[in-house]
């Protein structure tokens, strides 16, 4: 094994690990949301302290994806780490459900502040551990690989599911969920600051296709090609790439989806078990998270690079089955319910996870950015941002949904974000299966024209 190959690996491993802790240090505090209620908290409120983490989340996700750009990733990856940790002691420390039945206001804001804090430290994760993958992977098979790696947020949400369980099930404080995250936080945030290369070029390692990179770079596009090699590309470079606004929309209907099963399916499984069981249950879905990626990023690449086609499919066959949810979620039988929610998580997880992952790294070659690797965190930022203010916008009606229609009203509304993202890549989906045998090599996923414009 190269000394590339042993570090490719070794990256791979560190930042997988990096995610599967965030997700860990988040969900816990998904998973106790029963004991808040308990406690005295509404779920109208509930509604809008994860509106407020999202809201944190989204905003800082842009300025992190430029961040990536710009400074040492595995310094970034470490603040991440250190004040998630901060946060969640931090909540531990308020005890925030007795503060909000004694002093509600008081309770309230000191509660939701700790969450706004870690939405912000929580933006750091996506765009720059995916800014260092991608400067170690190169695109062929890329698909596979980013399906293998965004399993990361999957593992950390299972832990969290399993943790919380077992500590709910012990009659242990609810407080001890947020622990174990706070504290594994730290320790990696540690092991990044050692160990972690922001790029094979820091170790003097020539990565895959880099020799070529100067030719596609030479040719300015608008005259800025000196301006990319130095990580100056902006915003408004960014979404003139094509196909980064179509699929930073896409990703908000699928992160809406996906945000309101995250942050409500172990409430909506207490209605029918008991809460440790109930979180145990939950982890079915995050189960099905993790074959969904790897599946679509090896079709997508088995199909020559034609992801708009594979997404779709996905997300067509995820509408029926929501709607067998909003029809007979309440009276199914546990036998059919268990298989459906992993069928779920693979329909949901695939698109998600290889949009925020091989979509935004092709986006990131295109010849209008000088095929420079240090626009990915920006483009991924942009990306990912946007589908978190989507999501934090829709979750803000979730707990008020809820209330006024129940269950099914909120299943008929994640129909509407899918068929919404169904819309969105009709016209992709129609250049990938017109473009020929030229959407293997076409960055954005089917558009012959780039296609042109690379190889020249």
């Amino acid at each position: 094994m190269t000394s590339a190959e042993t570090w490719r690996r070794a990256v791979f491993f560190v930042t997988f690990v990096n995610y599967a802790i965030a997700h860990l240090a988040r969900k816990c505090y998904t998973t106790v949301k029963t004991e808040l209620v308990a406690a005295g908290v509404d779920k109208t409120i509930l509604s809008q302290m994860d509106t407020g983490f999202m809201l944190a989340y989204a905003a800082g996700t842009f300025i992190s994806g430029r961040f990536a750009d710009r400074f040492r990733q595995n310094v970034l990856i470490s603040v991440g780490l250190f004040g998630s940790a901060v946060c969640l002691g931090a909540i531990q420390l308020l005890d925030a459900s007795r503060m909000i039945k004694r002093d509600h206001g008081l309770g309230f804001f000191l509660f939701v502040l700790a969450q706004l804090t870690h939405g912000a430290f929580q933006s750091l994760g996506g765009p720059v551990n995916t800014s260092v993958m991608g400067a170690w992977w190169p695109k062929k098979g890329r698909g596979l690989v980013f399906g293998l790696w965004t399993c990361h947020q999957y593992v950390g949400d299972i832990g969290a599911a399993l943790v919380s369980a077992y500590i709910l099930h012990r009659g242990w404080p609810w407080q001890w969920a947020l622990l174990v995250p706070a504290v594994a936080s730290g320790v990696w945030g540690v092991i990044n600051l050692a160990f972690l290369p922001n790029s094979p070029s820091q170790l003097g390692i020539e990565a895959e296709g880099e020799a070529n990179a100067p030719l596609v770079s030479s040719v300015p596009a608008r005259g800025r090609a000196s301006e990319h090699e130095h990580g100056g590309v902006g915003f408004m470079d960014v979404l003139r790439i094509p196909g980064v606004l179509s699929y930073a929309l896409l990703f908000g209907s699928l992160k809406l989806a996906n945000y309101a099963l995250f942050f409500w399916l172990p409430f909506f499984l207490s209605l029918h078990f008991p809460p440790d069981r109930a979180n145990t249950i939950s982890s079915l879905y995050s189960v099905g998270l993790m074959p969904g990626g790897v599946i679509v990023g090896l079709l997508s690449d088995a199909l020559g690079g034609r992801r708009a086609c594979v997404i779709t499919s996905s997300m067509c066959l995820l509408v029926p089955l929501l709607w067998v949810f909003a029809a007979f979620a309440d009276s199914m039988a546990p036998a059919l319910l268990l298989p459906l929610l992993v069928l779920m998580g693979i329909l949901i997880g695939g698109p998600n996870n290889i949009i925020s992952s091989a979509v935004a790294a092709d986006l990131a070659e295109h010849p209008s950015v000088g095929g420079n690797a240090r626009v990915l965190g920006t483009i991924t930022g942009v990306i990912s941002g946007s589908g978190s203010v989507t999501a934090a916008l829709g979750l803000a009606v979730i707990g008020p949904l809820q209330e006024a229609g129940g269950w099914p009203a909120i299943w008929y509304l994640l129909i509407a974000c899918v068929c919404g993202g169904i819309a969105l890549m009709a016209p992709k989906v129609h250049r990938e299966l017109t473009a020929g045998s030229s959407v293997s090599k076409s960055p954005t996923c089917g558009d012959p024209a780039m296609h042109t414009s690379a190889s020249a």
